[in-house]
């Protein structure tokens, strides 16, 4: 297939690492303007990946036939549509990325677009990237037009297992969410590891009684015992991990807060519901991010 990969950080690499070996034609698409990038990625199993990657052909764009989006989530809107007139509308449109509400953002495209959830762990340091947690990625359609796509599953777990179709991607989606809305804000306040949330089971424990108020009125069918359990699960797998949410607060930059708790507060308003300890924690963040 002709793909081109749109965000080139850590995951963005390990996505064109892993197309480039199955012999894809895969590019890069950077906001600078070069012709090529080095990925460089330390993988878990001890191999190396180091190899100079096309970047920003034009002519590769128009003729891809998936595009995925590893970007921060407040960057895709204007990134994405800035591509839709060099993009085939039938290219389909894979959204990789913390939060939920950017496929909101992207009405106008007439391209199937497709929501993805992985749980594969990544970082980059002095362009080096190490993959440090193999994981699973489900896809699923969120346009009508995307529903007939499962198969790029399969041509996807060629490259980077575990790829699988998810016929209910949102229901994955509001679990990832509910998941973020939790960690991420938290250990950005207390500035801590993941596994130190379980330190203050008390806020957890309201948060999540928070979030399965507005994801039942999203129909999204769980306990809050599911919920809650879902939640430690995840704070116990990733106990030693550093959230991205935290890292963009260290490095002064935006982080996605209003494309994870920002989308939780606007649905729940939506649905007339308060919430008032994510709404606290939400402002808490904003101020840190203003700072």
């Amino acid at each position: 297939m002709k793909i081109t990969v749109l965000g080139c950080g850590a995951i963005g690499k390990l996505w064109l690492a892993a197309l480039s070996r199955q012999k894809h034609q895969v590019q890069g698409w950077l906001k600078t303007s070069q012709s090529y990038l080095s990925v460089r990625i330390n993988e878990i199993n001890g191999e190396v990946f180091n190899q100079s990657i096309p970047t920003n052909n034009n002519d590769h764009l128009t003729n891809s036939e998936l595009l995925i989006v590893c970007l921060k989530a407040w960057q895709v809107a204007d990134a994405v549509n800035s591509l839709l007139p060099k993009l085939s509308p039938d290219c389909p449109i894979l959204l990789l990325h913390n939060g939920m509400g950017t496929q909101e953002e992207l009405l106008s495209a007439p391209n199937p677009i497709l929501l993805g959830i992985t749980t594969h762990g990544a970082y980059q340091n002095d362009q080096q990237v190490y993959h440090t947690a193999s994981g699973l990625t489900y896809i699923g359609s969120a346009t009508p037009n995307a529903t007939g796509l499962s198969s790029l599953a399969n041509v996807l777990h060629q490259s980077f297992p575990n790829v699988a179709w998810h016929d209910e991607i949102l229901s994955i989606s509001w679990l990832k969410l509910a998941a973020n809305c939790v960690i991420n804000p938290l250990t950005a306040l207390y500035e801590c590891r993941n596994g130190d949330l379980l330190h203050y089971p008390e806020q957890l424990n309201v948060l999540c009684e928070e979030i399965i108020q507005v994801m039942q009125r999203e129909n999204m069918h769980t306990s809050i015992d599911n919920l809650t359990t879902y939640v430690y699960d995840v704070i116990n797998l990733t106990a030693k991990n550093y959230s991205s949410m935290l890292q963009d607060i260290r490095a002064k930059r935006r982080t996605e807060i209003d494309y994870i708790t920002g989308y939780l507060l606007r649905r729940a308003r939506a649905h007339g519901l308060e919430t008032p300890e994510n709404t606290r924690i939400y402002n808490l963040i904003k101020h840190k991010e203003g700072n």
